[in-house]
């Protein structure tokens, strides 16, 4: 009724639509917009509560990392240490694995699927490949802990009964299992990203490389992945921003002990999983014990956002 009553010559009806379409997409944008500040403002207020307890210097250049705190004022450790260097330690030793994992496979399986393979093969090859995309992480943890693990136990342990009789390693969580696992579950994320990045590069520069009497193999190392390469660099980026916010992997794959060492045979954790565990236990929320999980938590969100932001520029 209220539209017969509005229909005249004179109504301008697709103005007035364009109107109501634009305030509903615009506030569908702010709802994302607002999400994300009221994420960054929530960690934000905690981290600003932790660090009136605890010295931002103790927290980003401590080399001893004990948050228990003591139930009294008067006994051992009271205060308690947070310094969170052995965590990111940890997680950039096992970051950097998974990228050397996930970075030549991702990549060359990219440049055979994009350059190489025939359609059919592609056809195939290339969703199979990202299945890896959608297996949940905490099956990838899962084979780290029951697979890999024990694997490489038996290689890097078990001294003279060991393959290669050395006793680097005790015991299956490590940095490399949970390194190498990563890098599996990060390949689709490059191999994908890298594929429509070098199918982007125009046909005619790779003519004109033939015309010249380059090989394939030249003008792919020559031309296609100089004029990729920007994109590449920032596929390979974003799959560390992925690695470095990885928890369950690291859970199940590289232990819980915060060690500061460069060992990849040792177990170390990193930032995610002791954000988990700090917020997992008893401790007063108010507590420093509690609160530092958001300093972690706010520490990581900016170096993953400068990681992000290097990576579209």
């Amino acid at each position: 009724a209220w539209g017969w009553l509005k229909i005249a010559p004179q109504l301008r009806a697709r103005q007035q639509v364009e109107k109501i379409l634009r305030v509903l997409f615009m506030l569908c944008a702010l709802v994302a917009i607002m999400t994300t500040v009221g994420i960054v403002m929530s960690v934000l207020f905690e981290s600003i509560r932790f660090f009136g307890q605890v010295s931002p210097v103790d927290f980003l250049f401590g080399t001893q990392w004990s948050p228990q705190t003591a139930l009294r004022a008067d006994q051992v450790a009271s205060e308690g240490a947070f310094g969170a260097i052995p965590l990111f330690m940890g997680t950039l030793l096992i970051s950097a694995i998974a990228l050397l994992v996930a970075v030549p496979v991702g990549l060359m399986s990219a440049i055979y699927l994009a350059e190489y393979a025939h359609a059919k093969v592609r056809a195939v090859a290339k969703p199979l490949l990202e299945i890896l995309a959608g297996i949940p992480t905490i099956v990838y943890g899962l084979f780290a802990l029951l697979t890999v693990g024990p694997f490489l136990v038996n290689i890097f342990g078990r001294g003279e009964n060991g393959l290669l009789g050395v006793d680097w390693m005790s015991g299956a969580t490590s940095v490399l299992t949970a390194g190498l696992v990563m890098g599996i579950m990060l390949i689709p994320f490059v191999s994908s990203l890298s594929d429509d990045i070098i199918n982007a590069v125009p046909q005619s520069m790779r003519d004109g490389s033939f015309g010249l009497g380059a090989t394939h193999s030249e003008t792919i190392r020559q031309v296609v992945l100089p004029a990729a390469l920007p994109g590449i660099v920032g596929a390979v980026l974003l799959a560390a921003s992925r690695a470095i916010g990885e928890t369950m992997i690291v859970v199940l794959g590289a232990g819980a002990a915060a060690r500061l060492s460069m060992n990849p045979f040792e177990a170390m954790t990193t930032v995610t999983a002791k954000i988990v565990s700090q917020l997992t236990g008893d401790a007063d929320f108010a507590s420093p014990e509690a609160l530092v999980a958001f300093a972690l938590g706010m520490t990581l969100f900016v170096i993953t956002l400068c990681l992000n932001i290097f990576a579209l520029w």
